[in-house]
């Protein structure tokens, strides 16, 4: 086993947090575990307990969009440790729901959290983790921050936008012995579209052009989709692979079918690749086909 590192996991009430945190726990990690709502941590506790966890981890209230709870947060930090090792910026959620379904304040409330919140936590972490000459922060994306899908415009946006920054930040921070790395899952075991689900806030307006469609989608996702997820485990285990290889790179995609759907993007001709991706979109949803016949009798 490596040494033990400080970690830093916002998002840890559910999904790869809570999996990461617990996973690394067991690891012998040092885990500072956050969430915007303490009243979560429940779920955590007892996954530590199902798992036989006996390592003491700690759990601090950190909400990613408000800056006294950051600031708070990063001085409790530098009290009990005076540094970090690693930053996991991971809490976010996914808003679905067409662009026309969407208001602005949807694309934004999906852009506080996903973006601007991994940026005010990484800027108020960096001194913890410039302080130990050699750390590591990792970024949770999502394959959707490679490719786009209709119906998840605002949430694409959102990890398009923390690739980019990410990418930047590698070089930034290069100097200073902290790594950059983003993990690019596509579906897993999460509550991220099911229990912890956010629609756009005209998604069930019957006179919405895509109501249909979207109704359609919300089915095929429960019964199609999530027996089909993979263990957000394996994420964990990414995470701490990551953390033990100084050489492991910037992006990572832990599953081959993304590799290769990603790997298509890159050497088909949009015309064909979009092609691929509308009918993988559309399988199972029997508007999409109407919302066709309708757009091309009104042509």
């Amino acid at each position: 086993m490596s040494a033990a590192k400080t970690i830093l996991i916002t998002g840890t009430s559910s999904g790869f947090g809570l999996s990461a945190a617990v996973y690394l726990t067991s690891q012998g990690h040092q885990v500072i575990a956050t969430m915007r709502d303490l009243n979560k941590q429940d779920a955590l506790f007892a996954k530590l307990r199902q798992h036989k966890v006996s390592q003491p981890l700690k759990i601090l209230p950190l909400d990613v969009t408000d800056h006294k709870s950051i600031a708070d947060c990063q001085q409790q930090l530098d009290q009990a440790y005076g540094g970090l090792d690693v930053l996991i910026n991971n809490a976010g959620f996914a808003i679905a729901g067409f662009f026309v379904d969407l208001t602005e304040k949807d694309i934004r409330d999906q852009m506080e959290v996903n973006f601007f919140g991994a940026q005010n936590v990484t800027r108020a972490m960096l001194p913890l983790l410039r302080a130990r000459r050699a750390a590591t922060i990792i970024n949770i994306s999502s394959i959707s921050g490679l490719t786009a899908y209709p119906a998840l415009g605002a949430y694409n946006a959102s990890k398009w936008a923390l690739e980019g920054y990410s990418e930047s930040l590698y070089y930034e921070l290069k100097p200073f012995g902290i790594r950059v790395a983003l993990i690019e899952p596509g579906s897993y075991k999460t509550k991220i579209f099911y229990e912890n689900a956010h629609y756009a806030t005209h998604f069930n307006n019957p006179f919405s052009p895509y109501y249909q469609v979207s109704q359609d989608l919300k089915i095929f996702m429960h019964k199609h989709l999530k027996p089909n997820h993979r263990d957000p485990v394996e994420i964990a285990k990414l995470i701490e692979k990551i953390i033990n290889h100084p050489n492991s790179g910037l992006r990572h995609i832990p599953d081959w079918q993304n590799r290769t759907l990603i790997l298509l993007r890159k050497i088909l001709p949009f015309s064909v690749y979009s092609s691929i991706v509308y009918q993988i979109s559309s399988k199972g949803i029997g508007a999409w086909s109407q919302l066709n016949k309708s757009a091309n009798s009104s042509n």
